[in-house]
């Protein structure tokens, strides 16, 4: 037994002897020591052989063996060995993997597998031997490992134990823990807050505490508000490395708040936590370079920060880096690559992007969609209330997109939707006066126009003028049509500028104007309107607001015929035959149901739309 004393004895000072070279830089000649003694079966000594490999302190670094000579020392019963083993198997380092990785406990890095049921197992045996880091890994362990482990009040205890020796992860876990379950209860949260306070102490310099210190003084959540001195706590963690930090620190210094604005450090920060992997500050790197400032735009580097963000699975980087493959901004026009982004960013729950990525599908754009899953979005989203995607199944019901077309289903979602979305008052206006779905009532229709109309949506005062011209659903009233189709034309709808130049032609109540009519069809023309094509044709043909001009008028009556107007061809063979007739002053006039056409730009065809 003497003998066996004096070898342990002998391998202890083996041990303290190498680990000073260690500590000293002579990381070699000190790993040769520490590995004598571990040779002999020396727990500290083992464990130190470990971190050696895992710190690649005097030998090459290797997780592999790191873990291996962690194990030899944790079983038997090394308590720091059994601690640092708990942390490798939950932050997925404990086998060899490209390096860049930092683990931790409370850190942000953490592995695609982690195995916290045999950590848990390790993290025990550490927290029952007394290990202060083994009751704080403990408690993270059964705070957010898998579901069967959970257990938030053990996790307390064991965070309360560890925070009582003086732990600063203890302090800190304990003070989330205490907030967490503190609802609103004043005392729990003041005993959380406090706990954090002090996990992020200067003698610590813990940087997860002081970042969630700088966020309680940021919001006031049990503190006086103190943006000035959370932005110092923000600076402290961040110059550590904590990459939420340096991202928090970076946009508080791009806004000024807290501290004098300073765009071009702040944008700094902003790059370093993009790079360090924050998916929100690559997302607001790549909307900075998009929006511009004091530069121009670049959306090729917009774009690179956003792709960064989407791969992580940013739903609205990945919604923005397909609006620019959409738009061909930065990058190659492309709308298969925009769908790709689409579809992830809608898989995240973003519902612009599930309808950017329907419309693309009902345009034909996109290849090998999946519309049923499409229209399954809108269907559930609009049993649960939402009047958006109440309109957007009714349109999926009206095309036949992802089911079988439903007219009366398209009917009953469209009216639910017109409750509050002004097109679907303007769609749902057009069911009832074409009878889609339900029967016609032109009353009714009449009034679904006129909300839409209020609104200042073009399509319903052109569809609500042309009822006034024709006295469908209520009295004529030609001025105040007049007025509805020149709020229209306003804002470039070729129907209403038709309609104009209907009602000035002659033949209704308001004064004729067969130059204001003949500026109107010019104007309706030129927007590829069929029908003003072949009246601004019969204008210039037969001299009515000015000289004839025939050559003129072929032309106008050929694209005419070429956007379907069967008649065209026929009067323009006409017009040639009695080239040298007089001009006739005959006013032409409208037909008793006035037609409006809206050129192919406007809304008037039921479409997927956004919020």
């Amino acid at each position: 037994m003497a003998f066996g004393w004096l070898t342990s004895r002998k391998d202890t000072k083996l041990l303290q002897r190498g680990e000073a070279l260690i500590e000293a830089g002579e990381g070699a000649e000190g790993f040769k020591l520490v590995a004598r003694a571990a040779q002999t079966k020396l727990p500290a000594a083992e464990y130190r052989v470990g971190l050696c490999y895992l710190q690649g302190k005097g030998v090459p670094p290797s997780r592999t063996e790191g873990r291996r000579w962690l194990e030899l020392s944790a079983s038997q019963g090394f308590a720091e060995a059994q601690a640092a083993l708990a942390t490798l198997l939950v932050t997925g380092q404990a086998e060899d993997a490209p390096a860049g990785r930092r683990s931790g406990m409370f850190s942000e890095e953490r592995a695609a597998q982690p195995d916290f049921i045999t950590a848990e197992r390790w993290a025990r045996r550490a927290a029952e031997g007394g290990s202060a880091d083994g009751q704080a890994l403990l408690g993270y362990i059964l705070s957010v490992g898998p579901e069967a482990i959970q257990n938030l009040e053990e996790a307390e205890t064991w965070y309360k134990r560890c925070a009582e020796s003086g732990s600063a992860q203890g302090k800190l876990g304990l003070g989330l823990s205490l907030l967490r379950r503190g609802g609103g209860d004043d005392a729990l949260q003041s005993q959380g807050v406090a706990s954090i306070v002090a996990a992020a102490a200067p003698e610590f310099d813990l940087p997860m505490a002081q970042y969630l210190h700088g966020v309680l003084l940021e919001h006031g959540v049990g503190l006086a508000k103190d943006m000035s001195s959370a932005i110092k706590l923000y600076e402290k963690a961040a110059n550590r490395g904590l990459r939420s930090a340096m991202s928090r620190y970076g946009l508080a210094l791009m806004e000024g708040r807290g501290h004098k604005a300073d765009k071009v450090t702040g944008e700094s920060w902003l790059r370093r936590a993009a790079l360090a992997g924050d998916l929100e500050a690559s997302a607001l790197v790549g909307d900075l370079y998009a929006k511009g400032g004091d530069l121009p735009p670049n959306f090729a580097e917009a774009a690179t920060w956003f792709q960064r963000a989407a791969e992580g699975g940013h739903a609205m980087a990945a919604r923005a880096l397909g609006m620019l493959y959409l738009t061909g901004a930065g990058v190659a026009r492309n709308a298969e690559e925009a769908a790709i982004w689409f579809d992830r960013a809608a898989a995240a729950g973003n519902v612009r992007s599930q309808v950017d990525l329907a419309n693309l599908v009902l345009q034909g754009d996109v290849r090998d969609a999946d519309p049923d899953r499409m229209r399954s979005w809108f269907e559930q989203a609009a049993e649960s209330g939402d009047l958006m995607a109440a309109f957007n199944f009714s349109v999926c019901l009206s095309r036949g997109f992802g089911i079988e077309p439903d007219p009366e289903r398209a009917a009953f979602w469209m009216h639910r939707a017109a409750d509050g979305i002004v097109n679907a008052q303007y769609h749902y206006g057009r069911m009832l006066a074409d009878g889609t779905g339900i029967p016609v009532d032109m009353v009714a229709a009449r009034i679904w126009f006129t909300k839409a109309a209020d609104h200042g949506m073009a399509d319903a005062q052109v569809a609500l003028a042309e009822m006034m011209v024709n006295g469908r659903g209520g009295a004529r009233d030609h001025h105040e049509a007049a007025r509805l189709f020149a709020k229209a034309a306003a804002s470039g709808h070729g129907g209403a500028m038709f309609g104009l130049g209907a009602l000035y032609g002659g033949g209704h109540d308001v004064q004729t104007d067969r130059a204001l009519a003949m500026h109107w069809f010019r104007e309706a023309a030129d927007r590829s309107h069929p029908q003003a094509q072949l009246m601004l044709a019969r204008y210039l043909a037969l001299g009515i607001a000015g000289p004839a001009n025939l050559e003129e008028a072929r032309v106008w009556f050929k694209r005419a015929q070429d956007n379907g107007i069967a008649e065209a061809a026929v009067e323009m063979r006409r017009y040639d035959a009695a080239a040298t007739a007089p001009a006739t002053s005959t006013p032409i006039e409208l037909t008793e149901s006035l037609e409006i056409h809206p050129p192919p730009q406007t809304t008037a065809s039921l479409q997927l739309i956004n919020r």
